[in-house]
């Protein structure tokens, strides 16, 4: 029933983001989705100046179009850089890392949210760097949470390992974005079966916990917290 519930908000979702709150083995997620044939999805990282933007206040500050919603949009390191592989408006500023290492982040099997044209997808690293596409906006975070339709295999159902967390992932098609962020506490693998099991998600990407942050104004939602490094928004594509 919470699928059925879930997937008939989607299907009727008209035109603008829609973001809900669902429950999924009795824990409360938001999910925000956006629509590429009527949205922008773009990454910022910076404002004119040069400094990073960090906060939602200074996004709002700095972009022109309607925002339906925002996100925290990667790993960064404490001067707020990205992690890993970081593309904004066809530039790239950081490289892919595709080595194991320590924490999220080098826990393979990795993955990059890309951005190209008109569609989205989530992409393995080591496959991603085996045959780049030209992403316009990309940001690389880990773990991947679903990988063609599997769970991570180090995800173990019963982890008693919580924390508040967010993830993206895009249907098989790129045209439609769902981003969820926990509003409780999760696991890894409690987040993963909602892509994969509610969303019908084939990959998903999990982007960062405990600083995981959403602005939704349709929510009246701003949450607070440290500054940010790289921000996911979700524009509203106007005419003219």
């Amino acid at each position: 029933m919470i699928r059925l519930a879930v997937l008939l908000w989607l299907v009727t979702a008209a035109g603008a983001a829609a973001c809900d709150a669902v429950m999924h083995r009795e824990r409360a997620f938001t999910v925000c989705t956006a629509d590429l044939a009527k949205q922008d999805v773009t990454l910022r990282l910076q404002g004119e100046d040069g400094a990073p933007l960090g906060s939602f206040v200074a996004l709002d500050r700095a972009t022109d179009a309607p925002i339906a919603f925002a996100m925290n949009g990667g790993m960064y390191h404490a001067d707020r850089a990205p992690v890993g592989l970081y593309i904004e408006d066809g530039v790239q500023a950081r490289s892919i890392v595709t080595r194991e290492g320590p924490g999220n982040f080098g826990m393979l099997p990795n993955g990059v949210f890309c951005v190209q044209g008109d569609r989205a997808d989530v992409i393995e690293s080591r496959a991603f760097d085996a045959a780049p596409p030209q992403c316009a906006f990309a940001t690389q975070s880990g773990p991947m949470l679903v990988i063609d339709g599997a769970l991570h295999p180090r995800f173990i159902p019963d982890s008693t390992y919580l924390n508040l967390r967010n993830g993206v992932g895009a249907t098989a098609d790129g045209q439609r974005v769902h981003f969820v962020i926990s509003d409780q506490p999760v696991t890894f693998h409690e987040m993963a079966t909602l892509f994969r099991d509610v969303l019908d998600v084939d990959n998903a990407l999990y982007l960062d916990g405990r600083v995981s942050r959403l602005f939704a104004p349709s929510l009246g939602r701003a949450d607070p917290g440290r500054q940010m490094g790289p921000i996911l928004v979700v524009t509203e594509r106007t005419d003219g």
